[in-house]
């Protein structure tokens, strides 16, 4: 799936932390994020954290690649 917005972001998020069968309450305990950012983060609010985005990406095993065009 190809990450265009944070919407899909978010979507990518949600499917691999299920898929994994962790909660957010776990995900929250093991990453010291709140679940309430990981909530926003899987329904696609816009954030200016993404360090925090891209931690618990990589904790669940998701690789952020940015492909540079040009």
């Amino acid at each position: 799936m190809k990450i265009n917005d944070t919407k899909s972001f978010g979507e990518i998020i949600k499917k691999r932390r299920k898929k994994l069968g962790y909660t957010q309450k776990y995900v929250s305990d093991v990453s010291g994020i709140s679940a309430s950012f990981i909530s926003d983060l899987e329904n696609g609010k816009a954030t200016i954290e993404i360090g925090k985005a891209i931690y618990l990406a990589n904790l669940l095993g998701i690789d952020v690649v940015l492909n540079e065009r040009g």
